[in-house]
């Protein structure tokens, strides 16, 4: 797998296509963190951590959540910057998602943090992913 970060979003994607509650996938440091902004900014219910029992892999667990008529929150996951082309940008050029009702996921020097929050301490970086 040469882009984990495209395989979390697309198993994402599949599962919300799917209905499914919750959806697996291999942990990372990487992962942990975009799941931790994804629940920080309302777009899933929860995740979890596990370790499988005779080995060192570990399995992030993301629980998805839906409205009240069974709609996704999530509309829409998109990978900005891949392997192949990598996608920089200054912290004046951060631009808001959908006018402010999505959000930018960057990897900084200060760690992974939303686009809003990057603009706030003035900090740049590789934009990873957009989600509306």
């Amino acid at each position: 797998m040469t882009d984990p970060i495209a395989d979390m979003l697309t198993r994402m994607r599949n599962a919300i296509a799917a209905r499914h509650t919750k959806v697996d996938l291999p942990a990372s440091r990487l992962k942990i963190e975009i799941a931790r902004i994804l629940k920080e900014e309302g777009y899933i219910t929860n995740y979890s951590i596990k370790t499988t029992e005779g080995s060192n892999s570990r399995m992030l667990r993301i629980f998805l959540r839906y409205g009240t008529d069974g709609e996704s929150v999530i509309s829409r996951l998109d990978r900005v910057s891949c392997p192949s082309r990598r996608v920089y940008v200054p912290s004046k050029g951060i631009n808001k998602v959908l006018g402010g009702l999505g959000i930018n996921i960057l990897s900084t020097s200060h760690g992974v943090m939303t686009g809003k929050q990057a603009r706030k301490a003035n900090i740049g970086g590789e934009i990873l992913c957009s989600i509306y």
